[in-house]
């Protein structure tokens, strides 16, 4: 069952927010907010029935979706999960969603590691990563979207930096980006490198949408990617230059932790679109 919106692209400058069970009531009574997309993890979804299960086939009715998956595990050690992936593409079907997004990164190896652990930067990772998301493609028989993940330590063999690796990695498989703004300022941070820098070699046309969120830091001076906390300056700024180099792209804030009441978050995703588009019918 597909919705009149369900299967339309994405506006230029939607913005979206991730799907929380908590919010469904909420979400349905005000089916005229400002948010035009939502995100959620269909590992979530899957299989789960009763009143939230018709009540997402009533949003994905409304609005369009973007799958985010969480265990792909696209740079694991072990095989694909395909049972995962038919699950996920039967879920897709049924709902009307066309767009499946997962992280740069593994988080299975023997089992889930419940983490979104980096990936060693090499040519051999890279290659193997690229067959990998080929795999995933052909499977699903649509373009798979990989987002810049965050990461807290290197390993010692990696020979490329990490826009080299992303940039081979959208070359050689022909997939899609996500382009998380705050992993990229937190990275940039982290790892002493400049953001504006790192989007300048971007191709825009890759860039299906992309996630701003909050982020703390750590005694040590570290940024950690916490999705707890209100969007930093800086990050609205990263998010004013992407405007500014690859066009408008639909944005998505990210919320996960100390969940703010419905209302703080959408007065906070409001914030994303310009302001000139602010009371713009999408």
């Amino acid at each position: 069952m597909t919705g009149a919106h369900a299967a339309a692209n994405l506006p230029e400058n939607a913005i979206g927010l991730g799907l929380r069970r908590e919010f469904l009531d909420d979400l349905l009574a005000h089916t005229q907010s400002d948010i035009h997309f939502f995100e959620l993890a269909p590992e979530n979804w899957i299989g789960f029935g009763g009143r939230p299960e018709q009540q997402l086939r009533q949003l994905t009715d409304i609005y369009p979706f973007i799958c985010h998956g969480l265990s792909l595990s696209i740079g694991g050690p072990e095989p694909l999960d395909m049972n995962l992936l038919e699950a996920v593409g039967d879920f897709m079907q049924e709902h009307g969603i066309q767009h499946y997004s997962e992280h740069l990164a593994f988080c299975s190896d023997r089992g889930q590691l419940y983490d979104l652990l980096p990936l060693p930067l090499t040519e051999e990772m890279l290659e193997y990563v690229a067959q990998r998301v080929m795999q995933v493609q052909d499977f699903l028989k649509m373009p798979l979207i990989i987002e810049n993940t965050a990461y807290y330590g290197d390993y010692a063999h990696s020979t490329m930096s990490e826009q080299d690796f992303l940039l081979g990695l959208l070359a050689k498989s022909g997939c899609k980006l996500l382009l998380d703004l705050n992993n990229l300022y937190v990275n940039s941070c982290n790892h002493h490198y400049d953001a504006l820098e790192f989007m300048q070699f971007l191709p825009a046309e890759r860039i299906v949408y992309q996630h701003i969120a909050g982020h703390q830091q750590h005694v040590n001076g570290w940024l950690i990617d916490t999705h707890d906390a209100a969007v930093d300056p800086a990050v609205w700024k990263l998010l004013q230059h992407s405007r500014e180099q690859f066009g408008p792209k639909p944005t998505l804030l990210e919320w996960d932790n100390q969940i703010p009441p419905l209302e703080d978050l959408l007065r906070e995703a409001r914030k994303i679109a310009p302001q000139t588009a602010a009371h713009a019918d999408f």
